[in-house]
């Protein structure tokens, strides 16, 4: 059974469907109005674009043309990451490129090539669509990790630097902070996972049925690509610390200020307040 289509009518039908957080951000004053229209605005322009993009994509299926639209997305995916966090992306956006890209294809070929297989690894619509459901969720994972990695050295600097003096390797002193990091990175898929077919349908089972596939099928794609997903998470948030501990850090294990976009905490500009004129004449009268 093929999915069935929705019309122009239908997709502007949906669209009333917002009149509802409409009218409850109107009654209680919320301030969401502007950011959903824009949210949704901008979705629509995007998937339209994408959807014509894609067509032609899976319609092309090029080796060359699938590769270079996935090193697309894991650049738009680094450049996200690294903007959410508190470090320059100057500093960390190349190590962040390589351990994204490291943990995707490494992903990416084993389901190809092992597990599904496939007679041509490249093809776009598992090339792109799998590597797109690892991106969007190893993102997530990635912000809350770097940001939470250098924002408890940060805010515990003390600590760290005793750990440090007392005789302990860089290595050592950092590893507390990385468990805690990768912990929180994966808590919200690995919660995910625990409650899936239970509390909700997860969206690439809902997607394969929707598509016409039996719900045996989808539920084998589901548990490959939450496992994948897993995978791919913890494998570029680990991989992403540790390749940018070299710029973030200086020879003495020290953490450099300098990386922050912003300056550090209690530090305020000096400036020197202007008197007005005679002011320091009437001071010494």
């Amino acid at each position: 059974m093929e999915t069935v289509d929705l019309s122009i009518a239908s997709l502007v039908l949906t669209f009333l469907l917002l009149a509802l957080p409409v009218v409850l951000s109107l009654l209680f004053g919320f301030r969401l109005l502007k950011p959903l229209f824009y949210a949704v605005g901008r979705m629509t322009v995007q998937l339209i674009l994408i959807g014509i993009f894609l067509k032609y994509l899976f319609l092309w299926n090029n080796t060359w043309i699938n590769l270079l639209w996935l090193m697309i997305m894991i650049t738009v995916a680094v450049f996200s990451a690294v903007r959410s966090s508190s470090i320059k992306i100057s500093r960390i956006f190349i190590p962040g490129f390589l351990s994204f890209t490291v943990a995707t294809f490494v992903v990416i070929f084993y389901l190809n090539l092992v597990v599904i297989p496939l007679d041509n690894v490249f093809d776009a619509r598992y090339l792109i669509v799998l590597g797109g459901m690892l991106l969007g969720n190893s993102l997530r994972g990635n912000i809350v990790g770097i940001s939470t990695f250098y924002k408890n050295i940060r805010n515990d600097t003390r600590k760290y630097l005793y750990t440090l003096s007392l005789g302990a390797s860089h290595y050592e002193a950092l590893l507390p902070y990385l468990r805690e990091s990768v912990e929180l990175a994966l808590k919200p898929t690995l919660a995910a996972m625990a409650t899936m077919g239970i509390v909700a349908l997860p969206g690439m089972m809902t997607g394969v049925i929707l598509g016409g596939a039996s719900p045996e099928v989808a539920i084998k794609y589901q548990i490959m690509i939450m496992i994948a997903i897993v995978v791919s998470t913890i494998t570029s948030v680990v991989l992403t610390i540790l390749m940018t501990l070299r710029v973030c850090f200086n020879h003495y294990g020290v953490l450099r200020q300098d990386v922050f976009t912003d300056r550090a905490p209690g530090h305020k500009k000096s400036s020197r307040r202007s008197r007005p004129p005679g002011s320091a004449a009437a001071g010494r009268r």
